[in-house]
């Protein structure tokens, strides 16, 4: 096809305005900027010095800083390694992650058919600007606001920018809008709005203010915040000791460096990042894609779910419900004569399902010798076919149109307009189907009901969802009484009210007064928003279901935005998690996995905290009773090192979902930690009086025993903190876990008995202390199972957090 060509055949193109030059529309791309959505960009150099700045990186820095005033080049140089580790892997993780969405976009870059120097081409849609000719067929995606010129009608589905099932029709003079996708018809417009200033854009804007904080990051922070308040009181106090005593300041310093260092969480970070990512490649096989690791954690804790109906619970497919004879009329024949007045070649998705319920129900298949396509006027299309020797003229469109054109007497009109508002009520639109044979009289052969079914899963997952403990509630811009018929036919209830009346009456509804509802109906993208921060405000976790362009500023706010197979780009862009299998199925076991990853960091955050406090506990206390150190600098690096494999593992450890939302329960975790540090505190203190009252073992060796101890019984502290019960209950841990704590304890071992950086000590006291870690670590187990018994029984499990501040 030549460039003259016109953009839809091979016959000249309709009169259109002359468009621009390529100079002009250079000029005006230059002035305006590219037609895309506008993103906020952070230097990747920004990026990577962010994860140098918060609590735990501070510690480490700091710990950095004492060695190197104490001349400890090694130290300095291991320390300056976990910190890059720490930060390098955070920031790999965040760039997989924004890579995933980069290719997502790229997959839906769209283009568009332009009028520039007075020939047509196809361009990258992003390049076009204001003034632009473009044309529009069949099976394109708008792809800017264009006012419409020529040609005509055109029919577009805009269901994923205002939930509306239906097709709408536009002529000359009505603005088509970005983002909506042509069923049928064909012409020629000149764009009048890009990027940002589309109604598509208008709508960004409202993601781009949008967010909820992680509550996963709040939990990381708060565990950072505890220990560096115990560090600092606990060197402030040594410090203070030795500054009494008039011990030397490089001798103090090198103390503050070491119990610096044993007080970082130095894996943290990294440990959790880890057991996301671990996660999200589960999720990700399972047909979820996750854009937000973070996101991952409050799927685990999500309680409410706003789901959209089109295209989320539904099919965004319009079938036929059974036909309403008027009058003597059979089922077939209407079904017969709606079939004849819906074009073979046209995709319009009425016409669509006609043939397609006519076809399955066996209905008569007359060839029509004359066609009258839609008219948006007339609203109606006709046919006209030989049947029995007899022509048969016949007609379908919408009801009034119908009785116009059968000439309809006032019975007839009263009596159809009686049961079109009783489809109305039942949530169906309906299509009224004439017919006129020979010269006799038109009759109004009877009502089609239309409307858009549920997907075949949606019942399942929504009441698998709901036995999880998470409420589901309906919203949706269609009508009230489709959202009815829809949720009534889903099992969510029929106590539905419009957003309008919900939202815009006096003061605004509380999270109850929301939850009291089985969805909202006729709702725009502003009240979905709301929706959501209303129930962000009463404490819950809410997830969004979506895939339109009305839904993007809710999937941004929500706690985890679910983007559906099948979305638009600002739906994707929006998520938190992008589903790429048909339907919400994919959604129970998201959920469940995510509860399974929440246990994991939960341990670990156990572990963590009650470790840091015993190794400071009782350092401290060993220097400032006994004026000994209990470990070297050197064993305080060793034990995170091998300390660090093990817990590496706990990404894969073994755990079963929770049957109900869970959260970070800050006090039930510290309480417990803190018993297991203080029991670590006992048995240390209990191994150190052994060896120098009872044995009489020299400093050094005791420092050995300590530092075997400290390793042995830290990783045993590992498989008490990864669950509720008994260490020897169901799940066991994975192999992978088994053998790298056993690895670890045997070089730890290992190190003691060859004396590899430490001082030797012999086998008979390395299975001494072997057996005196194992009988604590029995010990500790039954203390940990009296703990939780009394937490659980002293306060229930909160189900909701407290209301948290919202972003404005």
């Amino acid at each position: 096809m030549s460039g003259a060509d016109s953009p839809g055949s091979t016959t000249a193109a309709p009169a259109v305005p002359a468009g621009l030059t390529s100079v002009e529309a250079a000029q005006c791309l230059a002035a305006q900027g590219p037609n895309a959505l506008a993103e906020r960009r952070t230097h990747p150099l920004l990026k990577v010095l962010a994860h140098f700045w918060g609590p735990i990186p501070w510690m480490i820095e700091a710990a950095a800083l004492l060695a190197a005033i104490a001349g400890d080049g090694p130290d300095f140089a291991i320390i300056l390694t976990l910190l890059l580790f720490n930060g390098g892997v955070a920031f790999w993780q965040e760039r997989k992650a924004d890579d995933a969405i980069a290719l997502l976009k790229q997959r839906l870059a769209q283009r568009a058919r332009v009028l520039r120097d007075g020939e047509w081409r196809d361009i990258p849609a992003r390049d076009l600007v204001r003034g632009d000719v473009v044309h529009l067929r069949g099976g394109d995606v708008v792809p800017a606001d264009v006012v419409l010129r020529t040609g005509g009608p055109l029919a577009l589905d805009e269901s994923a920018l205002t939930g509306e099932s239906l097709p709408a029709d536009k002529q000359v003079g009505d603005t088509a809008y970005s983002g909506a996708i042509v069923r049928q018809g064909e012409m020629s417009g000149e764009v009048s709005a890009t990027g940002m200033g589309t109604f598509f854009g208008k709508t960004a804007a409202l993601v781009a203010d949008a967010g909820a904080p992680s509550h996963f990051q709040q939990a990381v922070m708060a565990i950072g915040r505890a220990l560096i308040i115990v560090t600092l009181l606990l060197v402030a106090l040594v410090l203070a000791v030795a500054w009494g005593r008039g011990e030397p300041l490089v001798d103090t310093l090198k103390f503050a460096l070491v119990l610096t260092v044993a007080a970082i969480p130095v894996a943290l970070p990294a440990v959790l990042s880890v057991t996301l990512a671990v996660g999200a490649t589960a999720l990700s096989r399972g047909g979820a894609i996750v854009s937000r690791l973070a996101a991952i954690e409050e799927l685990a804790g999500m309680d409410v779910l706003c789901s959209d109906k089109t295209g989320t619970l539904t099919q965004n497919r319009l079938t036929l419900g059974a036909p309403r004879p008027i009058g003597q009329a059979e089922p077939l024949t209407i079904l017969a004569a709606a079939a004849l007045a819906s074009e073979a070649e046209n995709d319009d998705p009425i016409d669509v399902a006609v043939r397609e319920a006519a076809r399955a129900a066996g209905a008569s298949n007359p060839v029509a010798s004359a066609f009258t396509p839609f008219d948006p006027v007339t609203k109606l299309t006709a046919a006209e076919a030989r049947v029995a020797g007899d022509i048969h003229r016949v007609a379908k469109g919408a009801p009034q149109a119908i009785l116009a054109w059968a000439k309809a007497d006032a019975a007839l009109q009263a009596e159809v307009e009686a049961q079109v508002d009783e489809l109305a009520e039942q949530g169906y639109r309906a299509l009224a189907v004439a017919r006129r044979v020979a010269n006799g009289p038109a009759e109004v052969l009877g009502l089609l009901p239309l409307f858009d079914p549920p997907r075949d899963d949606s019942a399942a997952t929504l009441a698998a969802v709901r036995q999880l403990g998470v409420a589901v509630r309906m919203v949706t811009g269609d009508h009230i009484a489709i959202a009815r018929q829809i949720a009534g036919r889903l099992g969510l209830g029929t106590n539905f009210v419009t957003a309008k009346a919900a939202l815009a009456q006096g003061a605004a509804p509380d999270a109850a007064a929301i939850l009291a509802r089985d969805g909202f109906a006729e709702v725009f993208p502003e009240h979905k928003y709301r929706i959501v921060r209303t129930l962000q405000g009463g404490g819950h976790l809410v997830g969004m279901t979506g895939d339109g362009v009305n839904d993007a500023p809710a999937l941004r706010q929500a706690d985890v935005g679910i983007a559906v197979s099948g979305a638009t780009d600002a739906a994707r862009a929006a998520a938190d998690l992008i589903l790429t299998e048909p339907g919400l199925g994919v959604i129970r076991g998201a959920i469940e996995e995510a509860r399974r990853i929440f246990h994991r960091m939960n341990a670990y955050a156990i572990y963590r905290i009650s470790e840091t406090t015993r190794v400071l506990l009782f350092m401290t206390l060993s220097i400032l009773v006994f004026r000994f150190y209990p470990v070297t600098a050197v064993m305080i690096v060793l034990l995170a090192l091998l300390n660090d494999f093990p817990i590496m593992m706990i990404a894969y450890d073994r755990a079963d979902p929770d049957p109900a939302p869970v959260r970070w329960e800050m006090g039930r975790v510290l309480s417990l930690a803190a018993v297991l540090g203080v029991l670590g505190v006992v048995s240390s203190f209990g191994l150190f009086w052994v060896a120098e009252a009872v044995w009489e073992l020299p400093r050094p060796t005791i420092q050995t025993l300590v530092f075997l101890k400290l390793l042995v019984a830290g990783n045993l502290t590992l498989y008490l903190a990864r669950n509720d019960g008994h260490f020897w209950n169901r799940p066991w841990p994975p192999r992978r876990l088994l053998l790298t704590t056993g690895a670890t304890q045997f070089m730890g071992t290992l190190a003691a008995v060859q004396g590899w950086l430490v001082s030797p000590i012999s086998v008979m006291l390395a299975l001494g202390v072997w057996a005196y870690a194992l009988v604590w670590f029995l010990f500790n187990n039954q203390v940990k199972r009296w703990v939780l018994a009394a937490w659980d029984r002293r306060a229930a499990r909160p189900t909701l957090a407290p209301p948290r501040p919202q972003r404005s």
